[in-house]
Formats: C-alpha cells, sequence, structure tokens
C-alpha cells in the first residue's frame, strides 16, 4: 500500500491531486522523477554515486539508501510514472522533530537558465540564504500528545529571517516547543546538538569530507536533521540523524571545492555549536546556583 509521506516538511506535496512522493510500509520511498530533465539528471547522480568509489563508506551514511528506479502509478493519477526508490528516513520513528535546511548561499547551478536564475536570485535575497548561507525549507517540530506537530506552512518558513532561524534551532532541542514560548530551555541540545554522535559531530564529519572533496557541486541541495522527541521525553537514548537529499542539480566539480555548499554548512555548524555553548553555560550557572550555601538564622529562615 502506497501513501502520501506524513512527515514530509518540504518540496511537492502527494495531495489534492498533484505529483508528489510516495512511502511503502517496508521503509522505502518512492519519489517521482521532476520535469525539465530534473528527475533524470537526480536519478543519473544516484546511479553514479552509488558506485563511486572515490567516496568514503563513511560518508554514504549521510545519503539515502538507493535502491533503483521503477514504475508505479502516479499520485496525481496521470498514469505510469518512473520513481525513484529511495530509503524512507523516517521510517520507524515516532514522532520525529525534523528540519529540512537548503544549504549554500547560491542554489541556481552554472548551467542554469536566465529564467530560474532570475527565480532563484529572488528567493535567495529575501530568505538567508544569502545572508547566512542557508535557509529552512521545511520543518515540524513535535511539541507533545496534546499539541501534536507545529508545522508552518510553506510562505511561513520562507518569511523567516536570522532570529526566527535562531529561534527555530532552539526550539528543535527544547523540552517545550510551543510557539508561544520566547525562552526556550535547550534542555535537550546536549543529547540532540552534543555528544559523539550528536548533530554537532555528524556535521563536521561532513564538513571534513567537504573540504577535501572536489567530484561533486552540490546545487540547491538539503540536509534533513531529525530526531525522536517523544524518546527523549521517555528517557531513551536519542538518535540524531543527518542527512543531505535532493539532487537535482549536482554538477561535476571537476577538482575544485564546493565552497558555496562548504561555506553554507560552515554557517549551520556555528549556529548549532553556538546552541550547545549556551546550553552547557546555562547548565553550569544552574548547578553553581544550586551548590551555593544558604546562610540560615535561628529562626530557620534561609537566603
Amino acid at each position: 500500500m502506497l501513501q502520501a509521506p506524513k512527515h514530509q516538511v518540504a518540496g511537492h506535496l502527494a495531495s489534492d491531486g498533484k505529483l508528489g512522493p510516495l512511502v511503502d510500509d517496508s521503509g522505502r520511498f518512492y519519489k517521482p522523477l521532476q520535469g525539465e530533465g530534473r528527475g533524470s539528471k537526480e536519478l543519473a547522480f544516484y546511479e553514479t554515486f552509488s558506485s563511486d568509489t572515490r567516496v568514503p563508506d563513511h560518508i554514504r551514511k549521510f545519503f539515502p539508501v538507493f535502491y533503483g528506479s521503477q514504475l508505479l502509478e502516479a499520485s496525481n493519477g496521470s498514469g505510469l510514472c518512473l520513481h525513484l526508490v529511495l530509503q524512507d528516513i523516517v521510517s520507524g520513528r515516532i514522532n520525529p522533530s525534523i528540519i529540512d535546511v537548503k544549504i549554500g548561499s547560491r542554489t541556481w547551478y552554472p548551467e542554469a537558465s536566465d529564467d530560474y536564475i532570475k527565480k532563484c536570485l529572488e528567493k535567495d535575497a529575501r530568505t538567508t540564504t544569502v545572508s547566512l548561507g542557508f535557509r529552512i525549507a521545511g520543518l515540524q517540530l513535535y511539541e507533545g500528545k496534546e499539541s501534536g506537530f507545529w508545522k508552518p506552512g510553506r510562505k511561513e518558513v520562507q518569511s523567516f529571517k536570522v532570529d526566527n532561524v535562531r529561534s527555530v534551532m532552539r526550539r528543535f532541542v527544547s523540552s517545550d516547543s510551543s510557539i508561544g514560548n520566547e525562552n526556550p530551555d535547550c534542555s535537550f541540545a546536549p543529547s540532540i546538538y552534543g555528544g559523539p554522535a550528536g548533530i554537532l559531530e555528524q556535521l563536521l564529519e561532513l564538513k571534513a569530507w567537504f573540504e577535501d572533496q572536489t567530484t561533486y557541486h552540490f546545487h540547491s541541495c538539503s540536509l534533513l536533521i531529525l530526531f525522536d522527541k517523544e524518546s527523549v521525553l521517555k528517557g531513551s537514548t536519542p538518535v540524531a540523524e543527518v542527512k543531505l537529499i535532493d539532487f537535482a542539480h549536482v554538477l561535476e566539480g571537476k577538482g575544485v571545492i564546493d565552497h558555496n555548499f562548504l561555506g553554507g554548512l560552515c554557517s549551520l555548524i556555528k549556529f548549532v555549536s553556538d546552541i550547545l555553548s549556551e546550553s552547557k553555560e546555562s547548565s553550569i550557572k544552574a548547578n553553581e546556583e544550586s551548590e551555593k550555601p544558604h546562610n540560615c538564622t535561628n529562626n530557620g529562615n534561609c537566603t
């Protein structure tokens, strides 16, 4: 049984008769090939990348597993359509919090048409793409059983400024991520952003590769950052994950470092690192306050 992904936060949605991706119960994600040659380019990338011996094994974990392609009935009822068959990244997760981050201060690619470049420049200018080197393309934050998810619409997400991005990144790892909370506690930052398997270490591992690799240039690609907040609330060990997605505009690196992607990645790393540092400082201050000796009078009143 194929169905629309319930945890998709960006891109084309398979709803209201529109063409979009589908998922099954076995952990596979079916992405229809996009028009204007973008889909065939993404398929070609996956086919090349899956057998490229220049890509280290430890880097492959950041990419969805590629299972090939398959003709399936399109979600919009238009008939058979070729789909990429990929790993469903959120399969098996319960109420995952997800942020889709489009990386790079330039989202257009050198071979694009003038109209496409103009469209990208306009969107890049009105978002944080230029100012930060990345922008949030979509998100959902799990707030709890009563509130469910906070999942802002596309227009709201595209209106995010730097302060909004910082707020979202803080709320992502807070015990109370409700929209009315102006001072998120970032209590989950040490276990989600920090630690040997946390988001920061994964981003740094990717950064080390991008500082060296000259095989590919990743234009208009996204990083998915996700974890199960509910499992953290229950005291389970969180499994935070970073995945690269969307490869319709990947070009050959031709021996040149992908500075556009690397710059955006470094900017994102600084955001995550700053929030983690703030969280540690707050924790230290809280411990110091709790350990301060109290002055008590004979009548039992303490200060």
